[in-house]
């Protein structure tokens, strides 16, 4: 996909179209292009990048590459900022991540996704209802661009809370294995979610101190902006990282308190059975000459006993406070 987007100061309209609007671009000094690609056939992709907009090779090569950690790197006449962006919504926690290059010149704003971004899409959309926003700006477009993708995180992350305010919930009163599978999950993705997050604030504070002329000294705070986003984002993933290790250790205490119960059950039952089960097999066994063999009361003396023995034991074991 390559769709470019044009704007004219002199009919303050942005045009929508395809790689026909570049020569139109080029014409007009004054004209402001966003150009966004997406699944190209990259020998073509690095010549139009290169050559057509003079964007440093080994940048072009760092938005090719199917992973890539995010970075921000200033070159002569361009910017280019390397994000995680997410992909598109799912009915699950999970997320995958997408590589949204960006290329940040004085008249141009070049953007290239490794798959559909949710992100670019409605800030596309956006400008095409108010074509003020590419006036502005490439670098304000790109800062917007961030905004709206770390924004889609924090509203990713913020389903999680009463997800998991429920599970805390299920785990006392209705536990079992399924929300331990589900609390290892969140865990994982969470994981994940900290490590983009780590990345990103790290570009913003170096964007922050080494501000490149692509873009403007206005645009500090909103750079400022994108980082305190960012920054808010990994905290509210560090906590719910940690809410779900604590529900998995709770769930992980829970199990092992209600298997001492289950044992110390055991053992009371063994502990009663074990005199009477001696008893029985005394009176249990054949000789002739056992002294109360032949009494006419031993087989009632013999159950009082046993039956004694368990009601002593149970009122022992009450008073420990076993039972």
């Amino acid at each position: 996909m390559l769709r470019a987007l044009l704007y004219q100061p002199a009919t303050q309209a942005a045009t929508p179209g395809g790689a026909e609007l570049l020569e139109a671009w080029r014409q007009n000094p004054d004209a402001r292009l966003w150009l966004d690609l997406s699944d190209q056939e990259p020998q073509a992709e690095r010549r139009l990048l290169v050559d057509g907009f003079g964007l440093h090779p080994l940048a072009v090569a760092d938005a090719q590459r199917s992973r890539h950690p995010p970075k921000f790197e200033a070159f002569d006449g361009h910017a280019f900022i390397l994000l995680k962006g997410l992909g598109p919504d799912a009915s699950s926690f999970e997320f995958e991540t997408i590589q949204i290059s960006i290329f940040v010149g004085e008249r141009f704003l070049v953007t290239r996704h490794s798959g559909p971004s949710p992100s670019i899409d409605r800030l596309w959309q956006d400008t095409l209802q108010d074509p003020g926003l590419i006036a502005t700006g490439p670098d304000a477009l790109a800062l917007r661009l961030s905004r709206i993708s770390v924004d889609r995180y924090l509203q990713r992350l913020l389903t999680l809370e009463p997800r998991l305010e429920h599970l805390e919930e299920d785990i006392v009163e209705n536990p079992r294995d399924e929300i331990l599978a589900e609390l290892m999950g969140y865990k994982t993705t969470l994981r994940k979610f900290r490590r983009v997050f780590a990345y990103h604030v790290q570009l913003f504070q170096e964007l922050l101190d080494n501000r490149p002329a692509q873009i403007r000294p206005a645009r500090v705070h909103e750079i400022n902006d994108v980082f305190e986003h960012q920054e808010r984002a990994g905290s509210l993933a560090t906590l719910y990282f940690e809410t779900a290790s604590d529900l998995i250790d709770g769930y992980i205490s829970l199990a092992s308190h209600r298997l001492n119960n289950i044992v110390k059950v055991l053992t009371i039952v063994t502990a009663i059975f074990v005199p009477l089960s001696f008893l029985a097999g005394v009176y249990g066994m054949n000789f002739e000459y056992m002294p109360e063999l032949k009494s006419h009361d031993a087989y009632f003396v013999l159950l009082s006993v046993m039956g004694g023995l368990a009601a002593v034991l149970l009122l022992v074991f009450r008073r420990m406070r076993w039972l």
